[in-house]
């Protein structure tokens, strides 16, 4: 019998729900299924030896998988031993993962199987935690020994899988308050650096408590998993179906290019993904009518969801309520929601994309101008929010977490702290906030201001186009532009005759002087657009061509 902790904390309900049912499903990753008995079994033995060995608590452990069973776990094996889990991508490139390795300062390391390989490259120079974790499911070893692995692991502690013994299962664990940190994730800075982002217990749990009770979630629910587990959006693949006994199933992400399949097959009834997965079965011609009849909750997040995305999916879905969700990870997961409606929600879409809705219950937003006041009803500017989902700061950065964690006092709201989002949005009427794109995404062109999401929305608009994105180039060292490039993707796309319907749209200064037709455009590891990717693309000179003459 696993014990019922005192107080709530993130790990909480799953452990009470493995100990009431232990032989409920939980996870299934690729042909293997977990029972929440057996993965909680597993995941306080992990915990047990690794606080063992360190002889004290852990205050952040690193799991360094993909889309495994071992880095799952090992998620929960961090929160058993009363520390934050700190996740790795062994898809990204090894500096990276070595500069967010460094920064959080990790008391210990769980490592699966597939990342192993990366591990001499990623501890050289004494980088990382002392304690490293090597487990194994079913008590195989399926790892490489630590010879193999070179040098870098000489002079650590290298913990190999053991028998699941009761000791371990049962052990009291660590204790946790609100304000501890369930995890840290590392987010992209303007520095070039990774930027640490600590989620508090108290922080998920409001987040958590909310979803739940507004999607009515219970133990016959089946997820999908989409995120990586760099992404925050993963917290709520996993701990929402896990604090309610549904079940979580992980997509590959081969899966993520069709996923219908996996949806009807697994009989799947809530859907949580980027936009971009929709937009790009739209461009395969994948999306048809009907093909999801089991869903019953589709959700979007992480960037922008186009009016057509979620027109198509709801006709693909048509037994589920599709909702976009809009949040920062500095504001838990998401804080704004909009259920669309066939009836009402084309009327409020603003540049072709459904609005992100209110806030959540509990959280107040503001639409805030240059001047740092409060703008007049119905204009635009920067939207701050505050709440109980506001995180504590940037991980050991106080000159940034003062910059963009403010106090309301200029807004009336003096006992209220604010995170300053950098999106620019606007409030309808309705009381709906609409996304008008990032406040450093408006740039001046030829002396006139424009906002990118204004030119996006006039690619977007021409027919054939699923996905577009602009790009200020060539940039002047003041900032200024001296034009626009646009990139677009979808179906039998020419050039010429979007630039044409664009010109339509907008005047000579908004409209792109080259426009580039692609297959698709890039991703970046968290399944969003990577506008970043395409302006490097045009800062880069093609490589000269060489002929030969013989």
């Amino acid at each position: 019998m696993l014990d019922r902790e005192a107080g709530r904390s993130l790990r909480s309900a799953f452990l009470e729900i493995a100990a009431a049912s232990p032989g409920a499903l939980a996870l299934v990753v690729g042909d293997r299924e977990l029972a929440y008995g057996e993965l909680a079994a597993r995941a306080r033995t992990w915990a047990g030896h690794l606080v063992e060995q360190l002889g004290r608590p852990a205050a952040r452990i690193g799991v360094l998988g993909h889309r495994s069973e071992i880095a799952y776990t090992g998620v929960l094996a961090a929160l058993c031993a009363g520390a934050a889990f700190v996740p790795l991508n062994p898809t990204f490139p090894i500096d990276r993962t070595r500069a967010m390795l460094e920064a959080a300062d990790v008391d210990a390391l769980i490592v699966d199987a597939g990342a192993t390989a990366q591990l001499g490259a990623l501890l050289a120079g004494g980088v990382g935690p002392r304690v490293i974790a090597l487990p194994a499911h079913d008590g195989a070893i399926d790892h490489p020994t630590a010879a193999t692995i070179g040098a870098a692991l000489d002079d650590r502690v290298v913990l190999r899988a053991r028998a699941l013994d009761a000791a371990s299962r049962t052990a009291p664990l660590p204790p946790v308050t609100p304000d501890d940190v369930a995890y840290l994730l590392f987010t992209s800075g303007s520095t070039g650096r990774p930027k640490g982002v600590p989620v508090t217990h108290g922080n998920v749990l409001a987040f958590l408590d909310h979803v739940a009770a507004r999607y009515q979630i219970d133990a016959r629910d089946r997820f999908s998993q989409t995120f990586e587990q760099t992404f925050d959006l993963s917290v709520f693949d996993l701990f929402l179906p896990w604090s309610r006994g549904a079940s979580v199933h992980a997509f590959r992400p081969i899966e993520l290019l069709a996923p219908a399949r996996v949806v009807a097959r697994q009989e799947l009834t809530v859907w949580f993904s980027v936009p971009s997965i929709p937009a790009l079965m739209t461009k395969k011609g994948f999306l048809r009518p009907g093909i999801m009849p089991t869903l019953r909750w589709s959700l979007f997040c992480g960037e922008p969801l186009p009016r057509p995305i979620a027109e198509a999916w709801q006709a693909a879905a048509p037994g589920s309520v599709v909702e976009n969700l809009y949040g920062p990870t500095e504001l838990t997961i998401a804080c704004l929601q909009h259920r669309w409606s066939p009836d009402t929600s084309p009327a409020l879409c603003h540049n072709g994309l459904v609005p992100i809705g209110r806030p959540y219950p509990g959280l107040t937003a503001a639409v805030v101008g240059d001047d740092g006041q409060a703008a007049a009803p119905g204009e635009a500017g920067e939207l701050w929010v505050s709440g109980p989902q506001t995180v504590p700061g940037y991980w050991r950065d106080p000159a940034t977490t003062a910059a963009r964690f403010v106090s309301g006092e200029d807004l009336g709201a003096p006992e209220r702290r604010f995170y300053r989002t950098g999106d620019r949005v606007q409030r309808l009427a309705s009381g709906d906030y609409v996304y008008l794109g990032r406040v450093d995404n408006q740039v001046k062109v030829l002396g006139y201001r424009v906002e990118l999401g204004d030119v996006e929305a006039a690619l977007r608009a021409c027919p054939g186009v699923v996905d577009a994105i602009a790009v200020p180039w060539p940039v002047e060292p003041s900032g200024a532009a001296q034009g626009l490039v646009g990139f677009v993707a979808g179906r039998d796309l020419d050039a010429a005759t979007v630039i044409a319907a664009v010109r339509q749209a907008l005047p000579d200064y908004m409209v792109p002087r080259d426009l580039h037709v692609l297959p698709e455009l890039p991703l970046n590891a968290n399944g969003k657009l990577d506008r970043r990717a395409l302006a490097d693309r045009l800062a880069t000179p093609p490589a000269p061509v060489v002929s030969t003459t013989i």
